[in-house]
């Protein structure tokens, strides 16, 4: 991975039910999102090598809504997943690391041209961030 952005999260549960929160479709509706103005109506993930998810995300309002697709390349539960962004392959990997203080979760990926560095990554912080408080409140 060339230069990838890097968020991360510090997750008080135990690792194996942060690993169920970030790959159950059903929790996906509810925490995956990077803005209070938009969610995840539906997911679907196959949560082996080859296989794939999508979330499709939408404006709450209506106004805009696209699906953010993948293809997994490395399934290692509880500890570490990898994918392939389907539609400009750039390349995303997620790690779990158990400590005394909780779940470190880290997600390192790849940039896209459109947005900036800056506003990538608080988008995907924002997602962590509603991840750790859905996770939490379990």
């Amino acid at each position: 991975m060339n230069n990838p952005i890097h968020v991360k999260v510090l997750i008080n549960k135990d690792i194996e039910t942060v690993w169920r929160a970030f790959n159950d479709p059903v929790a996906n509706t509810v925490w995956n999102t990077g803005h209070p103005d938009w969610h995840t109506p539906k997911s679907e993930i196959d949560l082996r090598v080859g296989g794939q998810f999508t979330h499709h995300m939408a404006a709450k309002d209506g106004s805009m809504a696209f699906d953010f697709t993948g293809e997994f390349t490395k399934v290692e539960e509880p500890k570490l997943l990898a994918y392939t962004i389907l539609g400009d392959g750039r390349k995303v990997e997620v790690k779990l690391e158990e400590t005394s203080d909780g779940v470190w979760l880290h997600e390192f990926f790849e940039a896209e041209n459109m947005n900036s560095r800056e506003l990538q990554e608080q988008g995907w912080q924002g997602i962590l961030q509603n991840l750790k408080s859905y996770v939490e409140g379990l």
